[in-house]
């Protein structure tokens, strides 16, 4: 009896150091990226090593170019994770590339998303010193990229401009557009500023410049949040031309958003976002922008889509979570639940129109429902 109850307190002991938390991971998982190559495919893989090493928990990573490729694993539940960028807003809300009667808003969730700065950068010469003094310049857009697109819709709004107040140039790949200020084919656009074109421009005769979104503006930010609520004030130190020691007032969105649908158990996103946090001293090191995966930064709004039920208990468990940021996610919800309502009874009525005419009616009904929000 001895014997039994010494080996009991043994096992009970072994029990009591093993890691209980790596039980609780799944022996394997699916995740959408971007392609390979990208930052949101290194992080993820980065991620996925961590959680390789310390659970044992075998991580699959299906790489893709759209949007729509990153989310129909996900949607068809072939997938339990999806590393998006901004097609996680336009997917809430059913917006340009789901703006279609195949698609629509959907409820789907967010689990952490690190933070990206951006601002309307310029040529140094252009005479663009703050974002108002854009008026009547030329604004590099990139064709088919609403990701791109709205996000310098949004830093232009900031200023009191709209489209009708610059010179849109749209060139046909990012590439052409990032490098079109180097060219002097443009004076402005709005993109990271670590974008490899950005370098080239810096060490032009043009030089650069970085029209600052001052967080006290709050004006601005009004403005700025009613084309895209899902950005927030944002200081970055690591920036083409920027000298070492001087930061630059940007806007912060999401890239890549840890993404799952609604009906993920709440026990599943809790124990992922607990090994993401458990795990970060493994992968922060694994890009030059990882370490801005901790959850003080990742694990708070705004970001595209409502936080899931299991990430913000784990928040509130840590002690991250605030009371606005409840509001925020309450407010974000409300939004989402309000556009999916109108959708299904705009799709309904609107079945027999061509796809073109549906999407420009449906954009509209979805601007009144937002409105009306206000």
């Amino acid at each position: 009896m001895n014997v039994r109850m010494k080996l009991g307190v043994a096992a009970a002991a072994l029990m009591a150091a093993a890691p209980l938390h790596a039980q609780e991971m799944p022996d394997t998982m699916v995740w959408t990226s971007y392609d390979v190559g990208s930052a949101g495919y290194a992080e993820a893989s980065a991620i996925a090593d961590a959680f390789g090493k310390e659970y044992g928990t075998r991580v699959r990573i299906q790489p893709s170019g759209s949007g729509i490729g990153r989310l129909q694993p996900l949607l068809q539940g072939r997938a339990d994770y999806a590393f998006l960028a901004t097609e996680a807003f336009f997917i809430g809300e059913g917006a340009y590339d789901f703006a279609t009667p195949d698609w629509g808003p959907h409820q789907l969730r967010a689990v952490a998303g690190r933070p990206a700065g951006i601002t309307l950068i310029a040529a140094g010469d252009a005479g663009i010193d703050t974002v108002e003094d854009a008026a009547g310049k030329r604004i590099a857009f990139v064709a088919g990229n609403p990701s791109v697109n709205v996000k310098c819709e949004a830093i232009l709004a900031f200023g009191g401009l709209t489209l009708d107040d610059v010179e849109v140039i749209t060139f046909p790949t990012y590439s052409a557009a990032m490098s079109s200020m180097t060219r002097n084919e443009a004076d402005a656009t709005c993109t990271t500023p670590t974008t490899s074109q950005l370098y080239e421009l810096a060490e032009s005769p043009r030089g650069i410049h970085y029209a600052p979104l001052e967080p006290g503006n709050d004006a601005g930010w009004d403005q700025l949040l009613e084309v895209l609520p899902i950005m927030s004030p944002s200081e970055e130190d690591v920036a083409a031309g920027l000298a070492e020691g001087e930061t630059a007032k940007m806007a912060a969105y999401r890239y890549p958003v840890i993404t799952t649908t609604a009906e993920k158990s709440a026990d599943e996103v809790y124990t992922f976002i607990k090994a993401l946090d458990e795990t970060f001293d493994m992968y922060k090191d694994g890009t030059a922008a990882m370490s801005r995966w901790t959850l003080e930064r990742s694990g708070k709004p705004a970001i595209d889509i409502p936080f899931h039920e299991g990430a913000i208990r784990y928040l509130e468990e840590i002690g991250i979570w605030t009371e606005e940021d409840q509001a925020w996610n309450d407010q974000r919800q409300a939004r989402m639940d309000a556009l999916v309502e109108a959708w299904d009874s705009f799709s309904s009525e609107n079945s027999d129109m061509s796809d073109e005419e549906f999407a420009e009616a449906w954009m509209e009904r979805r601007s009144e429902v937002i409105s009306s929000m206000n």
